[in-house]
């Protein structure tokens, strides 16, 4: 316990003329307390400056009133936006967030799910890079659950949001058919990356309806300068060989790629297309507004927390649920051609 000295629950018990118990339960269950008695001692706690000891009471616990979440990118705002809606119900159930960045490394990601079990978090939301659902599984069986994000899980194994990003693939590479492209590219990568994958394959497998083939351009990252260079390379291939629209794994590639077609005087969308995925703020916001693939980023964040919160809580009959919203087109000028 911390605070003035000698402030310890005895003392605040002492002034509000209550038990200690009592003060325990004002704490912890204040529903069981009566007002007049939650009053008094909620007063004695201002005026004696006392502040529980949050660590004590999680070793007598066995958790913390916290949530872990391990992202691939914190500086990606999809993942900042996915947060934001997790961190919202995580506030409504008197909970904190703690915000890890596993920066697309596998050892790094491993290192942080070790330091949530020592912080004994009573959940763990993770969008995983490496190989870690044996981990999680271990972690489970000594009462640290965890929730899939933006990655769908295999039935009864994990609960799990995302979204359909073989349909939101496919729907991005028609959009570029129907504007008239022939020689079309994918950007994007790894493709160990499941979300990667299945929007390379949504796109493929659109293409080879119409009869065509896709470029890949397979990054190992999906970071903005990755775009910038992988946009240089393109930008110097000879026209002709030259892709005239390219879809991207996210935004984040999508916007490098628009900054170094620009910089390298291609005309965007007229010499070639871009469209992303995800649909962050700055996509609309773009000196050439992007078109892009939206996924609804706080309710991803929001639903994945409430679906932790309903494991960490023992619900009666709790079943492993695999939430899948459906993407949807957002067109801009970046691949409005007249």
């Amino acid at each position: 316990m911390a605070g003035a000295p000698g402030s310890k629950l005895k003392d605040v018990a002492a002034l509000a003329g209550v038990s200690v118990g009592t003060v325990s339960n004002v704490l912890n269950r204040p529903e069981q307390v009566s007002a007049a008695k939650r009053s008094r001692v909620l007063a004695a706690i201002d005026e004696l400056g006392f502040v529980r000891n949050e660590s004590a009471r999680s070793l007598r616990s066995g958790s913390t009133r916290s949530l872990g979440m391990l992202v691939l990118d914190v500086r990606n705002p999809f993942f900042t936006d996915v947060a934001l809606g997790a961190e919202d119900v995580a506030e409504e159930h008197k909970h904190s967030l703690i915000l890890a960045n596993s920066a697309e490394d596998a050892g790094r990601e491993l290192a942080y799910l070790d330091l949530f079990e020592q912080q004994r978090v009573q959940g763990v939301l993770i969008t995983p890079f490496g190989q870690v659902l044996q981990r999680l599984e271990v972690m489970r069986s000594r009462g640290i659950p965890s929730v899939l994000v933006d990655r769908l899980a295999g039935a009864d194994q994990f609960c799990s949001v995302s979204v359909d990003d073989v349909a939101g693939g496919a729907t991005a590479m028609a959009h570029l058919l129907n504007i008239g492209s022939v020689r079309p590219a994918f950007v994007g990568g790894p493709l160990t990356l499941q979300q990667v994958e299945d929007r390379y394959r949504g796109a493929t497998e659109a293409a080879a309806e119409a009869g065509i083939g896709i470029q890949l351009f397979e990054t190992p990252d999906l970071k903005f300068e990755r775009g910038r260079r992988i946009g240089d390379l393109i930008g110097n291939l000879q026209p002709s060989k030259r892709p005239d629209a390219v879809f991207a794994a996210n935004d984040q590639l999508a916007l490098g790629l628009l900054q170094s077609f620009t910089a390298n005087g291609l005309r965007v969308p007229a010499d070639i297309a871009i469209i992303g995925f995800d649909d962050i703020d700055f996509a609309s916001q773009s000196s050439i507004p992007l078109s892009s693939i939206s996924q609804p980023r706080h309710l991803i964040g929001e639903r994945a927390a409430q679906l932790l919160f309903d494991e960490v809580d023992g619900e009666p009959g709790h079943v492993h649920s695999q939430v899948v919203f459906t993407p949807e087109l957002v067109i801009r000028q970046s691949t409005q051609r007249r």
